[in-house]
């Protein structure tokens, strides 16, 4: 079988023309293509069996993985990417090993194929059951977190997909090692190797042709940036499952548990500055502002974080620089927050309503009757209550990985798993029955 996982065009030059890459990107989804037929009708223990075996090729060629990551550090460097961005790059021991251990968890779900979501009978003697389905063939967009090749690969063969993967140019070289793993496992259990491919080419010109590929794909996963969701929501012909910026706010309620909203906000912000799931904005209700802001501010401050304020937070801690109105816009992934004092659930509400994007908004409080009606008129694909909206990960709702968080309404929101990468069908049985 053709291997694409080893880029042949890994070292595009000027002269490889758009035509060129759309007949490379045409191949590799003809291919995906055939291979999905297969995933469809492959036995779940296959599947499992193939996962088990990428996370063991993951763990056995470490080496070789961190050894193409230095060689996408240093081309980030070069092109001067920032520290967050840097961040969600490398790929230490621990994380290639966090890559293996979230490979083998997908491979521990249930298989979602064939799951019969409902069934009922019809007076007229007929079964129906509606019965979970792949949806064929997966395109994911992605920029600089290879942990994503290994992901989107391992949740697409779980639900019975074959992936077509488009990963940013800083870590083209990463994302070929662990989709050779990948397609390695895959031909060892008797599948196709090329259930899972990866463009190999930096040429933005792949993207277009991908986007524009609706007779061989059949859906499209972004998962970046504000002008790449912008670009493949515009030029897509195929449904997408948008994974937007986290601008993602925290609310400290007045009836917060003061301890709580320190070492809340602190984690959502900082744990990792340059994830989705970071908190952005600071919501705190006046009640409370001027004896618990003072707390708050100094946590961040004591751990590196810059603070932006509007023009109370500023009276109440004169040290904050003044927020302007592009501030609340803002997904800084870099030790920034903005913080607002709000006058209570309603302002924090229409707040986050106004400026999120929703992806995960978090609140904080004691008072059950107000986080509840957060969380039912937050518009967010996540809403938390006294919780760090660093949770905003698949892995940690149990659902093994994920190729994004989804922000639309359609299908899927919020973590896409094996379960969203599914659709669905009717399974009719009768005995003979003829509509009269």
């Amino acid at each position: 079988m053709s291997d694409t996982s080893i880029a042949p065009l890994a070292d595009a030059t000027p002269e490889d023309t758009a035509a060129a890459v759309e007949i490379e990107v045409r191949a590799i989804g003809k291919r995906a293509r055939a291979a999905a037929q297969t995933l469809a009708l492959a036995p779940a223990a296959r599947k499992t069996q193939a996962l088990k075996k990428a996370a063991g090729l993951i763990r056995a060629r470490a080496g070789d993985i961190a050894a193409a990551n230095a060689k996408d550090m240093e081309f980030a460097r070069a092109k001067g990417l920032s520290e967050a961005l840097l961040d969600r790059l490398a790929l230490t021991p621990e994380r290639i090993e966090g890559i293996a251990a979230a490979v083998d968890a997908t491979a521990d779900l249930p298989d979602p194929v064939g799951e019969v979501l409902a069934s009922w009978d019809r007076p007229n003697g007929l079964r129906i059951e509606r019965v979970r389905t792949p949806l064929g063939v997966v395109g994911v967009i992605y920029e600089s977190r290879p942990n994503v090749t290994a992901d989107a690969g391992a949740l697409c063969l779980k639900a019975g997909n074959a992936a077509i993967l488009r990963a940013g140019s800083e870590s083209l070289n990463s994302s070929a090692a662990l989709v050779a793993c990948l397609a390695d496992a895959m031909e060892e259990s008797d599948l196709p190797r090329d259930g899972v491919q990866m463009i190999p080419t930096r040429d933005r010109a792949a993207v277009g042709a991908l986007l524009r590929m609706s007779d061989y794909v059949d859906v499209i996963v972004p998962r970046g940036g504000k002008s790449l969701i912008e670009r493949v929501q515009a030029e897509a012909r195929m449904p997408v499952f948008a994974h937007l910026e986290g601008l993602c706010h925290v609310y400290i309620d007045g009836a917060a548990d003061p301890q709580k909203a320190v070492d809340i906000t602190l984690n959502a912000k900082m744990r990792r500055v340059g994830v989705c799931g970071s908190a952005e904005t600071l919501l705190i209700d006046r009640h409370i502002a001027d004896q618990l802001l003072p707390k708050i501010a100094g946590a961040l401050v004591d751990a590196g974080c810059a603070l932006r304020g509007d023009a109370s937070a500023c009276a109440i801690v004169p040290s904050l620089e003044q927020a302007v109105e592009q501030d609340w816009f803002t997904e800084y992934l870099a030790p920034i927050l903005s913080i607002r004092v709000v006058d209570g659930p309603d302002q924090a509400i229409a707040h986050v309503n106004h400026y999120g994007s929703h992806h995960t908004d978090a609140i904080v409080t004691e008072d059950q009757a107000v986080a509840d009606r957060f969380l039912n008129e937050c518009d967010s694909a996540i809403v938390i209550h006294n919780a760090s909206t660093q949770f905003a990960d698949g892995g940690e709702f149990g659902m093994g990985a994920e190729i994004g968080i989804s922000t639309g309404r359609m299908h899927a929101r919020g973590p896409v798993g094996a379960e969203q990468l599914c659709s669905f069908k009717y399974r009719v049985r009768g005995t003979g029955q003829c509509r009269p």
